[in-house]
């Protein structure tokens, strides 16, 4: 049975754009407004990517451990996020959501009532941050058998080799990290030289669905529609916090500049 994910895929492709993916923290600014957000922009978005947040994170940039740092002085726990994804799942247009964040969490909650939780209340993906190939392996499978798809990171510094058997491994979607950095840093290479690369790695992946991430925002993402996916978190992070400090209200900002996004790829 077709995923979801490859379901919106397949939907992007036939309108001829790439998929819209955004990224939030789950209970940022607060629980309530947490679900509000991902309400406000479900018709502009393709596929919802929500974090658990971390309070020691390896690839989170400043923006998004700030959105994390709220989220836990909120009082974040683990069953949190998972309420959040079933109640947004009753909208009619719900799309298909990833949950992302860090395996000791998972470990800790236990994997296999972890995949149970998230099969029970429509998860639909699984971004493991810390958890590389080969090493993922086996939580992969895991993922596999409950109807999860595990989505796999490749690099600027993954070789072809690593890269082949990386990409044999995944699903239906596999997130390149567009650059040696952190979440929110500026792109480090002009958008032509970044789709060079990610048309090399196509090239390997035909069929799978290559969606890149780390640096997206509204100045670039026009220049890289030709991908098949993009992915924008720190810039709404960051709209938040800016929301936040200026007394506006952070669901109504955050539905302008997704919405800004998605006129810039249609």
């Amino acid at each position: 049975m077709k995923s979801k994910i490859q379901s919106a895929f397949d939907k992007c492709k036939k309108e001829n754009r790439p998929a819209l993916i955004t990224y939030v923290v789950a209970a940022d600014p607060n629980k309530k407004k947490s679900l509000e957000i991902l309400k406000s922009i479900s018709s502009d978005v393709d596929i919802c990517e929500i974090g658990f947040p971390h309070s020691t994170p390896i690839g989170d940039g400043g923006q998004i451990q700030t959105s994390s740092h709220r989220s836990i002085n909120n009082g974040f726990k683990m069953n949190d996020i998972f309420k959040i994804v079933k109640k947004y799942k009753y909208l009619k247009n719900a799309k298909p959501v990833i949950i992302m964040g860090y395996y000791n969490m998972i470990y800790r909650y236990g994997e296999t009532r972890f995949l149970k939780k998230c099969k029970n209340v429509g998860v639909d993906g699984i971004i493991c941050v810390d958890l590389p190939w080969p090493e993922n392996k086996n939580f992969s499978k895991k993922c596999k058998k409950s109807s999860v798809n595990f989505i796999q990171l490749l690099s600027p510094t993954t070789n072809r080799l690593r890269m082949k058997k990386i990409i044999k491994d995944s699903h239906d979607m596999i997130y390149y990290i567009s650059m040696l950095s952190t979440t929110g840093g500026k792109l480090k290479i002009l958008p032509k030289k970044l789709l060079q690369k990610y048309n090399e790695i196509k090239r390997i992946c035909k069929n799978k669905n290559l969606v890149i991430g780390f640096g997206i925002t509204d100045k670039n993402i026009k220049k890289l529609r030709s991908a098949d996916g993009l992915v924008v978190g720190s810039l709404l992070c960051k709209t938040i916090s800016n929301s936040l400090k200026n007394g506006q209200n952070p669901v109504t900002m955050i539905r302008k500049i997704v919405n800004t996004l998605r006129g810039k790829i249609a």
